[in-house]
């Protein structure tokens, strides 16, 4: 009978919802049953294997394997604190890290051990603490208190002076006596607050003087607080689990919360009906209330004493206003010139700290990196299932009113889709309606919890390849354990930049998140370093080398001017961007313009057309070592040098040691035959690969079918460079 009455006992299991923490049970060990559905609660889990007590014990469960999303019965066991407690993502649950707290538990299968018999009922850490109402003189008034034990104080006797009819007033002794009161938390004061100020029976000065017991009647009651008070305060109570003391001393503490009235100037009516004012002179209608004087009135007794209060009023004084010159606006750190934006991690994972720290992080950057329209412009993308942008680049022009917007953003939630934000700022964040300058680097930093949801590469590939700069900022990275469960291994590496380290900031907890804000910002602001700025189309010394021969006629010379305009018109010309020069030959060589002479590409593209035809015999051999010594030996030495040769017929001298002096140099180099070109003249005149580098048209007015396949082939050429 025994063994049937413990079976039924065990059968008895409690249920629990969802949220519900293993700190807010007060008990050793006991089993519950979880409903089903408590991954999509996402409620919080701190730690792997052993969890902080203010972890949901469901989605502990289902984190560790316990139970699924269906539900089903958990043993919980208490532990002792920890200092470290792991985060991880696990059974579809993502667990966070946490440095310390003072209790820890283990969950396991629901399957009771043979002869252990758990609780039926769950005992609760209850919420507040009990209060009990004091008697009072004044019984309109009652001031709870907190109950535990100690000796009951004995009757206490307070002397008042009585007042006298001069000008310095003495007052004769009275004794009040109270009876002891029910046992307190706290032995009573015997400390007599005495504030001296002048007094008069004057209306305004006794709703003052009620004004002011009833503040002090406040501070005195501190900790006990009335029913209202004692109630937790959202926008303060931040710590979980914590004891019914800690969330009165954390929410109010020994201070009295401040008057939403603000004004100065506002009259609000003031509460009398708590205060006694002692009359200690007849009021004058022709004094002033702002003389010195004494008010003395005493607060009902909030323990066994009598408390006497003198309220000075000569401190009532009016300031002039001052007005103050308005503070100057930063034009931003000229050496920092970027257009920045930061990709945040909006997801559920991190959870609503986290993503406060990681706003705290964003406007210590933007102090640091002190933003203006002469210095860095700096937005934010806030990524989850989808991208939305939280600031346009031109949202604000300095750091203050950044950090004002960063305080707004709310967490969207969502999965950590980061190729998707990496596409978005692709294709239209950094445009110029969004106000992207064009002569600044465009720089994008992704913060990440953890790892992506999606795949990253192509959508980083196509960024880069748009002169964006990807920074990856990866809090929490995954650890070896975990590698198994990314969307895309080495996602940082095909992301990034360069994978040289630059471009890269691992950071191993949320908590040292801070510690990377000032590395970050010398990192943006290296403009030198910034190579992705660079792109096939920004980053080029092209120079045309044209045959002005006799065999290619004056309507054929315009038809191949056509081309070279054409072609030009794709790169982005300026001194910092692309430049482009011109070398016109016959027997002779002649220097049509420079790299850098023309830095604006409507001046460029005229001084093409303005190209006279020149008309001679073919040397292009000699042609190609002038190219060499007027045009390359200028070139930048960040920049690709481009030749393109065009000719109609055979060179009358030799062209293959010209062609590998200039490759020996650096110089890339396309050759485009027309007519009667010689074929192997023009494969020795072309880098390797030949037919990457070297075209033939028969004749001059198909020259424009080639213009995208240069192009295409320079620009794949220049992406397909080691990003180390």
């Amino acid at each position: 009978m025994i063994r049937v009455n413990l079976t039924a006992i065990c059968l008895v299991v409690p249920a629990i919802e969802c949220d519900v923490r293993a700190g807010k049970i007060n008990l050793p060990e006991f089993i519950v049953k979880c409903p089903a559905h408590c991954k999509e609660t996402k409620q919080q889990v701190y730690g792997t294997g052993v969890f902080a007590s203010i972890s949901s014990i469901c989605n502990a469960a289902i984190h560790s394997g316990v139970i699924t999303n269906s539900g089903g019965k958990v043993i919980v066991r208490k532990m002792a604190g920890q200092n470290i407690y792991k985060g991880s993502n696990s059974y579809g649950v993502r667990s966070l890290s946490l440095p310390k707290w003072r209790e820890s538990f283990v969950v396991s299968v629901g399957k009771p051990k043979k002869g252990v018999i758990y609780p039926s009922t769950l005992d609760y850490v209850p919420s507040r603490p009990t209060y009990v109402k004091t008697s009072q003189k004044d019984k309109s008034s009652a001031v709870t208190t907190a109950l535990p034990t100690t000796a009951a104080p004995e009757p206490t006797t307070t002397t008042t002076p009585e007042p006298t009819t001069t000008t310095t007033t003495t007052l004769a002794p009275t004794t009040t006596t109270t009876p002891a009161p029910p046992p307190t938390t706290a032995k009573a004061r015997a400390a007599v607050h005495k504030v001296r100020d002048a007094g008069s029976s004057h209306p305004y000065l006794a709703s003052v003087a009620a004004a002011s017991s009833t503040f002090n009647r406040a501070q005195l009651a501190s900790p006990e607080r009335t029913p209202t008070m004692s109630q937790s305060n959202p926008a303060r109570d931040h710590r979980p689990d914590i004891s019914d003391f800690e969330h009165w001393f954390y929410n109010f503490g020994p201070y009295l919360s401040r008057s939403t009235h603000s004004d100065g100037n506002r009259k609000t009516p003031l509460d009398t009906s708590h205060s006694t004012v002692e009359p200690v002179d007849i009021w004058k209608p022709e004094a002033n209330i702002y003389e010195s004087g004494e008010i003395v009135f005493n607060a009902p007794s909030l323990r066994p004493k009598r408390v006497q209060y003198v309220l000075r009023t000569d401190c009532f004084h009016v300031r002039e206003p001052v007005t103050r010159a308005p503070e100057p606006v930063s034009q931003g750190d000229p050496n920092c010139k970027v257009d920045l934006v930061f990709l945040m991690d909006g997801s559920w994972s991190i959870g609503k700290r986290r993503f406060k720290i990681q706003k705290d992080f964003l406007s210590e950057v933007a102090q640091a990196i002190n933003v203006g329209i002469a210095g860095p412009m700096m937005g934010i993308i806030q990524y989850g299932d989808d991208p939305v942008t939280e600031m346009s680049l031109k949202s604000f022009s300095n750091s203050r009113d950044v950090k004002s917007g960063i305080d707004k953003i709310v967490q969207k939630g969502g999965l950590s889709n980061v190729g998707k934000a990496l596409s978005y700022i692709n294709k239209q964040y950094f445009s110029d309606a969004n106000g992207n300058r064009g002569g600044a680097p465009n720089v994008a930093v992704v913060l990440v919890d953890g790892w992506p949801t999606d795949k990253v590469e192509e959508a980083s590939r196509l960024a880069r390849e748009s002169g964006i700069n990807i920074f990856f900022v990866t809090i929490e990275g995954p650890d070896d354990s975990e590698k198994h469960q990314l969307v895309e291994p080495n996602f940082v590496d095909k992301a990034v930049c360069r994978t040289n380290g630059f471009f890269s900031l691992p950071v191993s907890s949320w908590f040292a998140l801070r510690k990377a804000a000032q590395p970050l910002v010398k990192r943006v602001c290296d403009t030198e370093r910034l190579v992705c700025s660079k792109t096939c189309l920004n980053a080029n010394d092209i120079g045309f080398v044209i045959d002005g021969s006799s065999s290619v006629g004056t309507g054929n010379f315009r038809t191949v001017l056509q081309f070279v305009a054409n072609v030009t018109r794709e790169f982005e010309i300026s001194d910092t961007d692309t430049r482009v020069g011109a070398v016109q030959y016959t027997y002779k060589q002649r220097l049509e313009f420079a790299f850098g002479q023309y830095n604006n590409k409507a001046e460029l593209l005229n001084a093409i057309k303005r190209i006279d035809y020149w008309s001679g015999g073919t040397s292009t051999g000699a042609a190609i070592t002038y190219t060499a010594e007027q045009l390359f030996s200028k070139s930048k030495p960040n920049k690709r040098k481009i030749m393109i040769v065009i000719t109609d017929g055979r060179s009358y001298d030799d062209v293959r040691e010209p062609a590998l002096t200039v490759h020996g140099q650096g110089v890339i180099a396309y050759s485009i035959g027309i007519a009667w070109a010689a074929q192997d003249e023009l494969e020795y005149i072309a880098t390797d690969p030949d037919k990457d580098h070297s075209f033939f048209v028969d004749e001059f007015d198909n020259l424009y079918k080639f213009v995208p396949k240069i192009i295409n082939n320079i620009c794949q050429e220049f992406n397909s460079q080691p990003r180390n």
